[in-house]
């Protein structure tokens, strides 16, 4: 049973993770509906939460159908990560993670997110105070280091261990490579066979199969999966995934119809929690994943991505449907 202070998540939980500008609340509750254990909102600068400012404020926002649910923020002061800490404590999530990954230059170069592999020190005094500052537990999203000279990883586990958190995720490339090559799941094993660890270690990058996912698991040992990319515009991933471990066969593809719904229900709790037009407008974005591989189907993704409301978005809908035995037999 892996636990995440008195979470109880079951065998290798897969966890959804922070992505910007896709893991918000409609998205989160429909990988929640399609079995994810836990999910994490979109990194929260802490400076944004002290000021107040809206475009951090609202991702603190929570649907209950979520939890277990992570708020994940990010910064490099201290004074600043404490303020924010108390802020989201309001919100109550089920736990706060720690964005010590982010590889994005605009992060990096203010000392925070993957910035901070920099100053190992540091990693563990913020996560400590951080820890103090709450009941909820803390959690820590890192990556194996700042690039392949200076990766500590082993060490940076023990001492967030040693810090009080109580989980660790780790993705498998070094700042230097952002997302390019392949994430090496080698080091995050030797984190979790290291004797002296005893909280959970979650792999992430590169898990974008049912058979990786099982891999991670059976080769590399680790305690579960973080899943990103991989569930954009395919929050089914995470059934598929857990039904091949179990069975080691594949469900089928999701039909269309399926697509239909699961498109038509995030545009309703988009719009429901952020009104028409904000809805509709943030919606766009996951319109070509989920339709994703349909032969002939531009003309519908352009209608889908420019029309600008809610009743000419669900005709068109409608009309895909009327249309559906075509494109069915489309799907790749």
């Amino acid at each position: 049973m892996v636990k995440i202070g008195n979470i109880e998540l079951g065998d290798f939980p897969l966890l959804l993770a922070p992505m910007e500008d896709v893991s918000d609340p409609p998205f989160r509750a429909l990988c929640k509906e399609n079995g994810a254990d836990v999910v994490y909102t979109e990194f929260i600068s802490c400076e944004g939460l002290i000021r107040n400012a809206q475009k951090s404020v609202i991702k603190l926002d929570i649907f209950e159908k979520e939890r277990p649910v992570g708020i994940q923020i990010f910064g490099a002061n201290l004074d600043s990560m404490l303020k924010a800490v108390d802020i989201v404590e309001k919100s109550k999530p089920d736990i706060i993670d720690i964005n010590f990954g982010c590889p994005v230059k605009k992060v990096v170069s203010k000392g925070a997110g993957a910035g901070i592999l920099k100053d190992i020190g540091l990693m563990q005094k913020l996560t400590y105070e951080m820890v103090r500052r709450t009941n909820l537990p803390v959690t820590v999203k890192t990556r194996l280091g700042w690039d392949e000279k200076s990766i500590k990883i082993v060490e940076v586990a023990e001492r967030i261990q040693d810090a009080g958190a109580k989980a660790i995720a780790i993705h498998g490339r070094t700042r230097s490579q952002m997302y390019k090559g392949s994430a090496d799941w080698a080091p995050i094993a030797e984190v979790k066979n290291n004797p002296r660890m005893n909280i959970p270690v979650f792999g992430n990058g590169d898990v974008n199969s049912p058979e990786k996912a099982l891999e991670m698991k059976n080769k590399f040992g680790l305690d579960g999966a973080m899943i990103g990319r991989a569930s954009i515009g395919n929050p089914w991933f995470f059934n598929q995934v857990k039904q091949y471990i179990k069975t080691r066969n594949h469900i089928e593809k999701p039909t269309l119809g399926q697509r239909i719904m699961t498109a038509k229900r995030h545009l309703e709790m988009a719009v429901s929690w952020k009104g028409e037009k904000l809805g509709v407008l943030e919606t766009r974005r996951h319109y070509s994943n989920y339709f994703k591989g349909i032969h002939n189907f531009r003309p519908y993704r352009t209608k889908l991505v420019t029309t600008s409301s809610v009743q000419s978005l669900f005709e068109v809908f409608k009309e895909i449907e009327l249309n559906k035995q075509e494109f069915e037999e489309a799907i790749v």
